[in-house]
């Protein structure tokens, strides 16, 4: 009996339920890690909103300044700017960028049915406040820009564009409100700070799946073992 249980054992399925197994407990584990690595960019985003902007000078001696504000001192209302084909709220649209000390700052959004740009002011504003968000670099594929026109958050191309010296940073400073207030088709909108936080679920759900895996190879084999 021994001899005839060993012929029948199903060693392929054996097999294919262990490796099934061993990769739904690593997605499990891996949104965990993913849930921590969540809770700490939400408690940072919190934290960083509660504290008050610092000098442009102090946010570049920050190792990670994402989230923090600054004060901008620049003339933006003379300052060339490129504009980036974007989509706010489901509307086609372009969002200016300009640039400040080595930044590049995000002016805010207008849309595609503006056609008119605001000329140059003498008035002076007081300064801006910008947050810092970090931003990904675009893929191989983005399309080229296309004179003063981007369709991709190229930063390198954009700095060189804007005349901008020094190494281009990963962050875009967004501005928070408007640097021409009299022109109200430029809407300053910074990226929001509210993450879907969901990992959790999911690691329940691979977790579970897992766990439903070995109850489904047990009861088979004990099936398949059963004189």
């Amino acid at each position: 009996m021994s001899d005839l249980r060993t012929l029948r054992f199903p060693w392929g399925l054996t097999l294919v339920s262990g490796v099934a197994f061993v990769l739904l407990v690593f997605l499990g584990l891996w949104q965990v890690q993913r849930l921590q690595w969540k809770q700490d960019l939400i408690a940072r985003a919190e934290a960083a909103a509660e504290l008050p902007p610092v000098s442009l000078e102090a946010l570049s001696q920050m190792p990670d300044p994402e989230f923090r504000t600054a004060m901008l001192a620049c003339d933006f209302q003379n300052q060339p700017y490129v504009e980036l084909q974007s989509i706010q709220d489901g509307q086609p649209g372009v969002r200016l960028i300009s640039s400040c000390d080595g930044w590049l700052v995000d002016l805010g959004f207008v849309p595609e049915t503006v056609s008119a740009r605001p000329a140059g002011q003498s008035d002076p504003i007081p300064a801006l406040i910008a947050q810092a968000r970090r931003v990904e670099a675009p893929g191989a594929f983005a399309p080229p820009p296309d004179g003063n026109r981007f369709y991709a958050r190229d930063t390198e191309a954009m700095s060189r564009a804007l005349g901008v010296q020094g190494p281009v940073r990963p962050y875009v400073l967004f501005a928070m409100r408007s640097v021409w207030p009299a022109w109200e088709a430029l809407e300053p909108s910074p990226p929001p700070a509210a993450f879907s936080n969901n990992h959790m679920g999911y690691a329940l759900t691979w977790f579970g799946l897992a766990l439903a895996l070995a109850g489904f190879y047990i009861a088979l084999l004990r099936r398949k073992l059963k004189p």
